[in-house]
């Protein structure tokens, strides 16, 4: 099986598999994307989801989250990790929007970029899930997983969002990270992976590096 016809099979068994997979931060607007993705950073989803709706009740536009005293904003978020310094960075990314962008989220990279607390990773889901473009989002997950599977021997997030989007279909790009995320929770977990039962064991990787390792 030749690289191109591996990286097929891994899309069809992980479509097949979670055919449902889509982003599990609960949002309504690009807005929203952007500053959930930014509180879960070292967070889970779950617990964003906690938090954000009082969140969102308050602060429905980038201008209220700017005029709003950094206090008051870390009240609501006061139970996710880095509360402090996350809230300083929603007040001066929507300061940004307000004064650069007319209170709007920019579709385009490089204009994330300039955002307080907004790396690639917030910038490519925002990209992906709020404006439909192709986008690789390289979480731990997508890190650790295509590591594994052998879709990447780097190990810093740039250079293996480059080498994702060099093999991975851009109307697939979006998805098959989503997948990523869930595969890596089910089966593909960091400690005690659970192999036996994975649908990609006959074709992962690591799996058959290990099989070959062991006839030596």
């Amino acid at each position: 099986m030749n690289k191109n016809e591996y990286v097929n099979q891994l899309i069809e068994r992980l479509k097949k598999e979670y055919p449902e997979a889509e982003c599990t931060l609960k949002t309504k607007n690009p807005l929203q994307l952007l500053i959930s993705t930014q509180l879960s950073a070292q967070c889970t989803d779950e617990r964003v989801n906690m938090v954000t709706p009082a969140l969102y009740a308050k602060y429905k536009t980038a201008e209220d989250f700017a005029k709003a005293p950094v206090e008051e904003i870390e009240g609501y978020i006061k139970s996710l990790g880095l509360y402090k310094n996350k809230a300083k960075n929603l007040k001066s990314c929507c300061e940004t929007l307000v004064r650069d962008f007319g209170g709007e989220v920019p579709g385009n990279m490089e204009a994330l970029l300039t955002l307080a607390g907004v790396g690639r990773k917030t910038a490519n889901l925002v990209l992906g899930e709020a404006f439909g473009l192709p986008a690789v989002v390289v979480d731990t997950h997508a890190t650790r997983l295509s590591r594994r599977m052998g879709l990447t021997k780097n190990v810093d997030p740039a250079k293996i969002e480059q080498d994702l989007k060099k093999i991975i279909p851009e109307h697939e790009q979006m998805n098959f990270c989503h997948r990523l995320v869930h595969h890596g929770r089910k089966y593909c977990t960091a400690r005690n992976p659970d192999c036996i039962h994975c649908p990609l064991n006959d074709i992962c990787k690591k799996i058959l590096n290990e099989k070959e390792m062991r006839k030596k």
